[in-house]
């Protein structure tokens, strides 16, 4: 418990520290630092502003599972994440730094069977996190009930304005009762959320962390486009084609990280995964086995691979594409260290272009696109391999053992060629077979993709359509033609664009105002 006793000094005790030390935990983060003691000692509601991938999940889960002494059955804490990915995310940290407590965790979220989600909350939770839309579906079927919590934690609350789910968190807090802490985590504080946060908390305080400089700078950065049945193709593809590989595999979750160690394992390669469920020693020792090179490939999940710290990774391979641009540069910043380049390679599906543009603005680096190594390709390297490896044997001596016996085949060989390929069809055959290769299916990501805008004016503002379009083509660098079905109403107006031009022009006019809402942003869609 000695190293984590900058965590003790915030007022953690040995039953919360013990999960931070399997986990690997070494010191708060600044948000940490800054938001346990507040939650722990202090009675006020808070905002926090930090960057997303710098701890906050256990800045919050700490101090309340500090909080929750113990198991009532009843739901103790709600958590509001935008995505369900983030949800799942979430509920499995707090499971890992939780363990011991006896502690229920439920995520709910939309695609999951709302039958499945009613029976784990009725055999009694203790904290749940959910995506605003399935909780409000809960809350109606009286299956959710969330009168009597302590904590109401709304998680990255500026994606929660970006995708439009204002109104719902307002309707779930009306679900809530009035005597509980309140804390909002957030990258940035659109004035919208403020508004949400004036209305419903009691007396608040705001911590925040100064902004981190996004920096790529010795890191080649590709993407390959590949359907998700052809990814682990792709990853072998990716491995053989390389003389020496030495990276890490990114993975959302726990699981993800142990279905593709087994299927890496089960294809011969010497692979190890880390995610937060494994003991400390066991990542103790694999990292050890890591850094020495005794296995070459790691696979991750981005809490599990806090504190990994080697200078030499020859390639970062985002598996699953992060959830959001600091997360990225968390990852892929583990190559390119100690003055050596290094290669992040990210996977996208078709429907994740959208989040690859947004990473490469907010990062201001470029990601290109490459094609996924063909068959030959990754054969003839292995080739290549196979004549530098025979060559360095003659550069050396460690063959004169063998010498008599090559004499011997040689004098009963009508043909030393036929004996050779007869030798190197032993040893290599199943190396340089084309069949341990599946067919990867050409996949073309819609960059044409269209977005739709809503503008904060309307016909009461004299727009037009030329006017508005006239606009857009004044502050950015986006094309009269690439602006598409502009429909002006009374207050608003709608229009649609590609992809990349919706986030120059989002990105453009981000400060102008209409009231309190932004002048553009992107149009909402109805919940499902």
């Amino acid at each position: 418990m000695e190293r984590l006793k900058e965590f003790r000094a915030l007022g953690l005790t040995d039953k919360t520290l013990k999960p931070l030390i399997e986990k690997g935990f070494e010191k708060p983060s600044p948000i940490q630092a800054l938001t346990i003691p507040a939650l722990l000692n202090g009675d006020k509601d808070i905002i926090g502003q930090a960057q997303t991938g710098t701890g906050k999940t256990a800045a919050f889960s700490l101090p309340i599972l500090e909080k929750i002494e113990k198991v009532t059955g009843n739901i103790q804490a709600i958590v509001l994440a935008p995505t369900r990915e983030l949800a799942v995310q979430v509920a499995e940290e707090m499971n890992s730094l939780s363990h011991g407590r006896g502690l229920r965790i439920t995520p709910v979220y939309g695609g999951q069977s709302l039958e499945f989600q009613r029976k784990q909350i009725k055999r009694g939770t203790d904290i749940v996190v959910g995506t605003p839309g399935r909780v409000i579906d809960l809350i109606n079927r009286r299956i959710l009930k969330l009168d009597a919590i302590d904590y109401f934690i709304l998680d990255e609350a500026d994606e929660m304005l970006n995708m439009g789910f204002v109104d719902d968190i307002e309707e779930i807090l009306r679900a809530t009762n009035d005597n509980k802490r309140m804390l909002f985590f957030s990258a940035t504080m659109p004035r919208e959320i403020l508004r949400v946060a004036q209305e419903h908390m009691g007396e608040h305080e705001v911590l925040a962390v100064k902004k981190r400089e996004l920096t790529t700078d010795l890191t080649e950065q590709i993407y390959f486009e590949v359907k998700e049945r052809d990814k682990f193709e792709a990853l072998c593809r990716i491995i053989d084609i390389e003389s020496e590989f030495y990276g890490i595999v990114f993975c959302r979750t726990k699981n993800d990280c142990n279905v593709l160690v087994g299927k890496l394992n089960d294809r011969g390669y010497d692979a190890e995964g880390l995610h937060g469920d494994i003991t400390q020693n066991h990542r103790e020792l694999t990292l050890r086995r890591f850094k020495s090179k005794r296995i070459n490939l790691l696979v991750a999940t981005d809490v599990a691979a806090r504190g990994i710290d080697v200078n030499d990774l020859t390639h970062v391979i985002n598996y699953a594409i992060p959830q959001d641009p600091e997360s990225y540069v968390h990852r892929i910043g583990r190559t390119g260290r100690a003055g050596k380049e290094g290669t992040a390679i990210t996977f996208i599906t078709p429907s994740e272009y959208r989040r690859l543009l947004n990473i490469q603005r907010i990062t201001k680096t470029e990601i290109k696109k490459e094609k996924v190594p063909g068959v030959r390709d990754v054969i003839e390297a292995k080739r290549n391999r196979v004549f530098e490896e025979v060559n360095t044997i003659l550069e050396g001596s460690s063959y004169e053992s063998f010498q008599k016996m090559a004499e011997e085949m040689l004098e009963a060989s009508p043909n030393p060629e036929s004996l050779i390929a007869a030798l190197l069809k032993h040893s290599y055959d199943e190396l340089l077979d084309e069949g341990n290769y599946r067919e990867i299916e050409d996949v073309k990501v819609d960059k044409t993709g269209k977005a739709r805008l809503f503008i904060a004016l309307g016909k009461k503002d004299k727009m037009t359509a030329k006017k508005l379009v006239d606009m857009i083509k004044k502050k950015t660098t986006v094309k009269d033609k690439s602006i598409k079905r502009v429909e002006i109403y009374e207050n608003f107006s709608f229009m649609t664009v590609p992809f990349a031009e919706a986030e120059e022009i989002i990105a453009t006019f981000k400060q102008e105002k209409r009231g309190r809402k932004p002048l553009i942003e992107k149009a909402k869609v109805r919940r499902k």
